[in-house]
């Protein structure tokens, strides 16, 4: 397992860096995770910096947020975590982060919920917007969780964005495109407003993504 680990941990030391570098992960906000197998996450330590990472700032956890090894104290947000892999099987990776345009729609409350671009309907159906809880509370987590079940990505009510994903670089990819989407969401409110997708076209694009998702 001591592989595995050392492995997991330069995956996200890897795409800590490429958040930093797209500013997706300001100062030592967000966080990220890995499972390691059925019952123990690897997990960003609390404090630290998703795009100045070493080896040493993580922190192995139990499925309920237990610590099992590490010298650090992990995330404070590791509930939302375990709460998400707990539900989602097919998820390996999380990636939470305070992303300018995201964490804006998040904390004016608004769900990335329109049909705007067919592009996001495929990836993400929605992004729901979660209800507000105190960092790094179970109230947190459960308000969170309660979208996972339906959703790979959501927007925590005035505090930022979670996402999940199979591997890393879906993981990171798609927190991107969810990134990009925002920008365009609030680019199209400058210019008067987005024209909306009918219907049938977000039926079609629904379709083939059954076709292709999970």
């Amino acid at each position: 397992m001591n592989k595995l680990v050392e492995e997991l941990k330069q995956e996200l030391i890897e795409y800590g860096r490429l958040a930093e570098a797209k500013n997706l992960t300001p100062g030592v906000s967000g966080n990220m995770s890995a499972r390691i197998d059925n019952d123990k996450i690897l997990i960003t330590s609390s404090g630290s910096a998703n795009g100045y990472l070493s080896e040493d700032d993580f922190s192995i956890i139990d499925i309920n947020g237990q610590v099992v090894s590490g010298d650090k104290k992990p995330s404070s947000e590791k509930l939302v975590h375990c709460e998400f892999y707990k539900i989602r099987s097919d998820v390996n990776y999380i990636i939470h982060m305070h992303s300018p345009y995201l964490s804006s729609f998040a904390s004016a409350g608004i769900a990335l919920d329109e049909p705007i671009m067919a592009e996001n309907i495929f990836y993400f159906g929605k992004i729901p917007l979660a209800e507000y809880g105190m960092p790094s509370s179970m109230d947190l987590a459960l308000k969170t969780s309660k979208y996972f079940k339906d959703y790979d990505a959501v927007l925590m009510a005035n505090h930022g964005f979670i996402i999940g994903g199979k591997t890393i670089k879906d993981t990171f990819l798609n927190l991107t495109l969810a990134e990009s989407y925002a920008q365009v969401v609030l680019n199209t409110h400058i210019l008067g407003g987005a024209k909306l997708l009918n219907d049938q076209q977000v039926r079609e694009v629904l379709d083939l993504r059954k076709k292709n998702i999970r």
